[in-house]
């Protein structure tokens, strides 16, 4: 007698993750906290991507996991026509916000990064800093990026780095709070050999250059404070080790440690240096 193999309510085999419920959990995580505080400190990256890939005005321009939209912003400024989204509407409205400040026309839609409402094609470029990596299912994600865009057309990708400062922050907090079984790591995509798997097969080029930016805090508790407080992932692990005070104790020394192995501040301030992966794929 064969028997199928059991499936769960989220249509996950048995033995597999449950990749629905891990995208709930981490949606849950990004919605928590006010990862704009954060996020705003990074647009540097969103405007270096925008050079990257050599934007030019009237370009149409998908900005996928978007955040708050450093890369959104950035397109814009350029006078490109963007259309800004993410799968939290917190996130979006402060992408709105920042928007209307610099008096900025962009188009912001809530959507899932393996789900675009968009016709094939509808994009001359596709762009995220630090979002897309952080789906659940990574082949489905790449997939819909190069869906929408058109040939010839162009993807531009931030990614972290395992070796690098937050690719180690969130190897740090893996050790408290593991991933489920299964689980392909977010920081494989600052690998290259992992974006010629996802994109390969619909590039005529690929191009992967290492940069870094520095995340500059008053001190490393500043950075403790600001990243427990703000930042969904680390919120929430802490969150998690409410009922093992040591535990939570353990963590925070081990992160301070990470920042004093990274910091070259040379002062009782905090410069630590993130490596990541920037990425220019052109469509076939």
């Amino acid at each position: 007698m064969v028997t199928s193999p059991s499936i769960n309510s989220q249509n996950s085999v048995a033995g597999q993750p449950d990749l629905g419920a891990l995208k709930t959990r981490q949606q849950g995580a990004w919605s928590s906290g006010d990862y704009a505080i954060v996020g705003t400190t990074l647009q540097i990256v969103g405007e270096a991507l925008c050079e990257a890939l050599d934007l030019r005005s009237g370009q149409m321009v998908l900005d996928v996991a978007a955040g708050n939209g450093n890369v959104s912003l950035a397109a814009a400024r350029r006078w490109c026509d963007v259309v800004s989204t993410d799968y939290v509407p917190a996130l979006l409205e402060r992408g709105r916000e920042r928007a209307n400040a610099d008096r900025l026309k962009i188009d912001f839609r809530a959507a899932d990064a393996e789900a675009l409402p968009f016709a094939d094609g509808s994009f001359d470029a596709v762009v995220s800093t630090f979002g897309v990596m952080f789906t659940p299912n990574q082949e489905q994600a790449a997939a819909e990026m190069v869906r929408v865009c058109r040939s010839g057309g162009k993807i531009g990708l931030a990614n972290w780095t395992p070796e690098g400062f937050i690719g180690q922050l969130f190897k740090t907090l893996g050790q408290y709070l593991p991933p489920p079984a299964g689980v392909k790591s977010p920081a494989l995509w600052g690998k290259r050999e992992r974006m010629a798997e996802l994109f390969g097969p619909a590039a005529t080029s690929i191009k992967a250059e290492s940069r870094t930016f520095a995340f500059r805090y008053r001190s490393a508790e500043h950075f403790m404070e600001i990243f427990k407080t703000y930042y969904g992932p680390t919120l929430k692990a802490f969150a998690a080790l409410d009922a093992e005070p040591q535990k939570q104790a353990a963590l925070h020394a081990d992160m301070i440690a990470l920042i004093g192995r990274f910091n070259v501040s040379g002062d009782s301030s905090m410069v630590v240096p993130s490596e990541y992966l920037e990425v220019v794929i052109t469509r076939r």
